[in-house]
């Protein structure tokens, strides 16, 4: 039996609130039949367990003609103990980045490195990270969360980005709120990420994720971007996405302020098509061991995935 819209939907929302139960991540990571299974589907959206493992993954795309991105994968962490650590992680990453001087900015949820622990707590790592990445010739980038953190991450990157100004922001295309944060974030000159959203969102909050209505606002937050001259990174992994967007803007979009984004493991085959054709390209690794949020929300995107997990579990277990 196909399934309809309507399924797929409850399947992705189902994987969303999944991706949040952190008693039901502790479970399964907890028992080890069940962890090796998750990892088996994790290894296609992860670089490795480690900065090194990232690195050799963003020189392999560089032969490809991609710049990167690279991400130490984690969130919400509430122990400010926790969130100085992986600072420190994050620093020493751009310390590798700039020691094996490849092209790479850095992206991260404040939500990682304290901020829900308190604002300040954010901020002060957050400053501390962006002056590491501007020592590496690099910068980062700052991811979406949630809309219940979307006011305080942006205030936390205006703060950052009035010291680092080369700090780029991430905004979400299906909010209703979106267009007016927009405006806001075009003061600074750093580059603004444009998503869908992954997140489990109420209709009173965002459009549905392939709706006409997220589609359009979608376009329009492309098209004021690009032709405000303002840099942007196009993120998404959506074809007919991205034909609609080439239809309105064609050859805007080789502008160099002009940037297509892609996850790994995730529209690998678009993102190399689009190279090809002289369109700048960019690809978003992730690495470490705290992968869960991460891997669900990216297979909720698109629950058909579900599949293809089914098959690497298969794979993996063919092949030991």
């Amino acid at each position: 039996m196909l399934m309809n819209d309507e399924t797929l939907s409850r399947a992705a929302d189902t994987l969303r609130a999944w991706a949040l139960d952190e008693d039901l991540k502790a479970r399964v990571l907890a028992h080890p039949e069940a962890a090796a299974i998750a990892r088996r589907v994790a290894v296609r959206y992860i670089a490795g367990d480690d900065a090194a493992s990232a690195l050799r993954l963003l020189a392999a795309n560089s032969d490809r003609g991609h710049l990167g991105s690279i991400e130490l994968v984690g969130e919400s962490i509430r122990d400010a103990c926790i969130a100085d650590e992986q600072t420190v992680e994050f620093v020493d990453l751009a310390r590798r980045i700039g020691a094996a001087e490849q092209t790479a900015t850095i992206s991260l949820d404040l939500s990682h490195i304290g901020s829900v622990v308190s604002a300040e707590l954010g901020l002060r790592n957050g400053l501390t990270l962006a002056q590491a990445a501007r020592d590496a010739d690099t910068s980062i980038m700052i991811s979406a969360e949630g809309s219940d953190r979307t006011d305080l991450v942006l205030s936390i990157f205006e703060q950052i980005a009035d010291r680092f100004p080369e700090t780029g922001i991430t905004l979400q295309a299906r909010l209703h709120r979106t267009p007016a944060d927009l405006e806001r974030v075009l003061t600074r000159p750093g580059p603004v990420r444009v998503v869908k959203g992954a997140f489990l969102e109420s209709t009173e909050v965002a459009h549905p994720r392939d709706a006409a209505p997220m589609t359009a606002a979608y376009i329009a937050m492309i098209t004021r971007l690009v032709r405000a001259g303002h840099r942007v990174n196009i993120a998404t992994h959506d074809p007919h996405l991205i034909a609609a967007l080439e239809a309105a803007l064609g050859d805007e979009l080789r502008q160099p302020h002009v940037e297509f984004e892609m996850l790994q493991g995730l529209g690998t085959a678009l993102l190399d098509d689009l190279r090809r054709r002289g369109f700048t390209t960019r690809e978003y690794l992730v690495y470490g061991p705290e992968w869960w949020l991460y891997v669900l929300n990216r297979i909720a995107e698109h629950p058909e995935r579900v599949i293809e997990a089914i098959a690497d579990i298969g794979a993996v277990a063919a092949s030991v």
